[in-house]
């Protein structure tokens, strides 16, 4: 499959945004970065389903301190089933893991948004 730079560039702005979000601690924000029935399967809290759950989760997650993610070994990959795929290393202050695997998709409003996201803490700091 080609690349579509013009997609590509949208999926890497979501992230940024998302990323923005989450150091400013606005989990809403963070929200907004996922589809309405977005999957987030984070490693080893469990699994949440649409922007209500997982902006619970990410409130749950500041409320607790966590703070100042930064993506490193970041790869995109075309998705066969549209969109792209991220798969990085990550940290924040108080823990470390990996993205299994991101699926970045352009919604018809414009906007890459995440459709399912896999993450692991793999240790804390």
């Amino acid at each position: 499959m080609s690349i579509n730079t013009t997609q590509l560039a949208l999926c890497k702005a979501g992230i940024a945004a998302w990323q923005d979000a989450f150091n400013r601690q606005d989990a809403q924000a963070c929200a907004q970065q996922y589809t309405e029935h977005a999957t987030m399967k984070a490693l080893p809290f469990g699994e949440f389903t649409g922007r209500a759950q997982i902006a619970q989760f990410w409130q749950d997650i500041m409320n607790q301190g966590f703070n100042r993610v930064e993506y490193s070994e970041v790869d995109w990959q075309v998705s066969s089933d549209g969109g792209y795929i991220l798969t990085s290393k990550w940290t924040m202050n108080k823990a470390y893991g990996v993205v299994h695997k991101e699926h970045w998709i352009v919604e018809k409003d414009g906007q890459a948004r995440l459709i399912y996201d896999e993450f692991e803490v793999l240790g804390e700091k």
